[in-house]
C-alpha cells in the first residue's frame, strides 16, 4: 500500500488557531504602523507631519516637550510665559492633546500652564495596551488618591477628553494608574508659569 505524504492542507489545524494567530500578526502590524506614523520615521515620515494635522495639533506647552510630538502637528502656538500667549478659560478652555503610548509613555511627557489656566486635555491612546489619563496634585496622582479627576479605558485610536483648572500653586502631574504602567514610567509633570 502506497501513502502520500501529509501536507500542511492535510494537517487538522484547528479554526481558533488561524484565528489567533491573524489577530496577533494584525496588533503587531498596528503596532509597528503607529509607531512609524507617531515618531515621523520610515516611510511615513513624509505624512506625519500632515497627520498631526488632521488630527488637530494643538499647543503642547514645555519646551522639552518629546521629540516624537514635532510631527504631529504641535503648533506653532505661543507657551506660558511667552508674550502673545492666551491662557484657557473656563468658558474657553485651552486644548492640550496628550498621546498614550505606544507602550507606557505620554507624549508630551512634561506640559506648561499658566496659573488660573483652565486646560482641556484631549488624550488619544496609540497602541494596543488599555490607558487611562489622571491630571491634579503631583501628591494625589502620584498615590492615585479617589476622586482625583480621570478618565480610563480609552480604546484604541480612541480620545477621550478632561478639563482641568490649575488654581493652586502646584506642582501638578499625570499619570496612567493601569497595573504598572505608571511604575513603567507612565507619567508626567505640569509646570506652572505665573
Amino acid at each position: 500500500m502506497i501513502t502520500e505524504p501529509r501536507t500542511l492542507r492535510s494537517l487538522p489545524i484547528p479554526g481558533w488557531a488561524i484565528l489567533l494567530v491573524a489577530v496577533a500578526a494584525l496588533v503587531v502590524a498596528t503596532t509597528a504602523l503607529t509607531a512609524t506614523l507617531v515618531a515621523g520615521n520610515g516611510p511615513f515620515g513624509v505624512m506625519s507631519g500632515r497627520l498631526g494635522s488632521m488630527m488637530g495639533g494643538g499647543s503642547y506647552g514645555a519646551a522639552g516637550s518629546s521629540e516624537m510630538m514635532r510631527g504631529l502637528g504641535t503648533g506653532s502656538a505661543p507657551r506660558p510665559g511667552v508674550s502673545g500667549f492666551v491662557a484657557g478659560s473656563v468658558a474657553s478652555p485651552r486644548v492640550i492633546r496628550v498621546y498614550a503610548g505606544p507602550g507606557y509613555v505620554f507624549s508630551p511627557s512634561s506640559i506648561s500652564v499658566a496659573r488660573g489656566e483652565t486646560v482641556t486635555f484631549v488624550v488619544t491612546r496609540m497602541g494596543p495596551t488599555v490607558h487611562e489619563f489622571m491630571v491634579g496634585p503631583a501628591d494625589a496622582v502620584a498615590s492615585d488618591t479617589p476622586g482625583t479627576p480621570e478618565v480610563g479605558d480609552i480604546g484604541m485610536m480612541q480620545a477621550k477628553s478632561l478639563t482641568y483648572t490649575f488654581d493652586g500653586p502646584g506642582p501638578y502631574a499625570f499619570a496612567c494608574h493601569a497595573p504598572g504602567h505608571r511604575e513603567a514610567g507612565m507619567r508626567g509633570t505640569i509646570v506652572v508659569v505665573s
